[in-house]
């Protein structure tokens, strides 16, 4: 049996499992993706809130990836949590560093039980430095607000939100519709710097969501690092994750409980 394909995740610890580092190897699984991860953070939470979060020196996370990069042959990242400028300073150089290209950015802000999780003096650097090195970049509406700087309040604002962003570097931007409030859809928009495409499907009535957008970047790195396109990477982890949130269990905590990684009918 062999993997058919190797993904880097950069990434927060989540100690309940179900979003960060967890939840990206869990998806890479699915997809038959052989895993390997950089910890940037480790959180002490669960489906109900943060209690602590701890951010590595810097010099850790940096031989994380020299280990990994000197060593193993990445076919795709995923970058999630990066929570201080001295981390996002050695991931960025890292990255130029090893002509890691394929690099699909989550750029985590705030966790689904509203704590903080990327200081506020960092979002600058982010934008300069690491939203530029995204081959994808992946936003939920929050997220793409402050981004962009504006108020995205239907599909339309989502379209142009999306574009202010690619402008700024990244290659393609997918713009997540989940949190946008009186549609019955969840929509999702692919903005590839000319033309946007629209990713729609039906809206779940369920609060066990936890780690949803970990998991989408994660699967789109996944199918990246097996060698499919944009569109088809981001068409196969829309339907990964509807069909992950629509199975997601519910006898695991008391909370925002975790999606269904384990679908095995992905592509």
């Amino acid at each position: 049996m062999k993997y058919d394909g190797i993904a880097l995740t950069i990434a927060g610890s989540d100690s309940g499992g179900g979003a960060g580092i967890q939840a990206d190897l869990k998806t890479f699984a699915a997809f038959n993706v052989y895993g390997v991860s950089v910890i940037t953070s480790v959180t002490a939470q669960n489906t109900v809130e943060v209690l602590s979060v701890f951010d590595l020196p810097s010099g850790v996370v940096a031989s994380q990836i020299d280990a990994i990069a000197t060593d193993i042959n990445v076919d795709a990242v995923k970058i999630g949590m990066l929570s201080n400028v001295e981390i996002m300073k050695v991931v960025s150089e890292k990255l130029i560093a090893y002509d890691m290209r394929m690099v699909v950015v989550d750029p985590v802000m705030v966790s689904k039980s509203g704590s903080i999780l990327m200081k506020k003096e960092a979002v600058g650097f982010f934008i300069e430095h690491i939203l530029p090195l995204s081959y994808v970049l992946t936003p939920n509406i929050p997220e793409a607000e402050i981004l962009s700087g504006m108020k995205i309040t239907s599909p339309v604002d989502m379209k142009e939100a999306a574009r202010m962003i690619a402008n700024k570097g990244a290659r393609y931007v997918l713009l997540k519709g989940g949190h946008l409030k009186g549609y019955s859809k969840v929509v999702d928009i692919l903005y590839d710097g000319s033309n946007s495409y629209v990713f729609q499907s039906d809206r779940i009535d369920t609060k066990n969501t936890h780690g949803t957008g970990c998991t989408l970047s994660s699967a789109i790195a996944s199918s990246l690092a097996k060698g499919k396109d944009v569109y088809a990477s981001v068409s196969g982890a829309h339907r990964y994750v509807n069909m992950a949130i629509r199975e997601a269990p519910d006898n695991i905590g008391h909370g925002f409980g975790p999606l269904y990684h384990n679908i095995r009918s992905v592509k």
